[in-house]
């Protein structure tokens, strides 16, 4: 079981107790509707399902889902989910596309960007992690500057591509490659 920690926060792998909890976040129109309608829940039925394929996930040696429950280390308050899935594994390592998701309540203070940046350690250290894409609406400003403050390079700004509320937008995409993150830290 994956349990990370960080000064405000932990950052672990959902048990069966998790479920409701999962549930709240995955369903809450404010999290997901706009920037993760694709993933969203629409109904406990699909919610119950979804969280038995995540449990069930985590325990297998050759895991490719590492979405991880974020919580407030000082009462266990859930503040949403951050990880990774696998896309690759190469000889050089393992190839991700991570994300991440918030309840409202908690933007803005930081802790996308803590929680992040302790997954990135994660797996690029312990997880045999290569290469991280991810990306974002180029509107998601508070999306963007968790990629920016965690040390992803801007590789792409693709006008006009995607669909989303009733209008085609711009999406960046960001990286980071294990060589990277290790001159960056040391």
């Amino acid at each position: 079981m994956i349990k990370l920690e960080t000064p405000r926060l932990v950052i672990r792998d959902y048990t069966p107790a998790d479920e409701e909890e999962y549930y709240q976040l995955k369903s809450h129109e404010g999290a997901m509707l706009r920037y993760q309608s694709d993933i969203m829940v629409h109904s406990r039925e699909e919610s119950d399902k979804e969280f038995a394929g995540v449990l069930e996930e985590a325990l297998k040696p050759d895991r490719t889902f590492y979405f991880l429950r974020v919580e407030l280390k000082e009462n266990g308050r859930q503040v949403g989910s951050v990880g990774y899935t696998v896309t690759d594994r190469t000889p050089v390592g393992k190839l991700v596309h991570a994300g991440y998701f918030y309840f409202p309540e908690f933007w803005g203070r930081g802790y996308g960007t803590e929680a992040f940046s302790e997954v990135l350690h994660f797996a690029f250290k312990e997880g045999g992690v290569y290469r991280v894409t991810t990306g974002c609406l180029a509107e998601n400003k508070g999306s963007e500057r968790i990629m920016q403050k965690c040390g992803l390079i801007k590789e792409a700004e693709h006008v006009d591509w995607q669909w989303h509320e009733d209008r085609m937008k711009t999406r960046l995409e960001y990286r980071l490659l294990k060589p990277e993150y290790d001159k960056r830290n040391g």
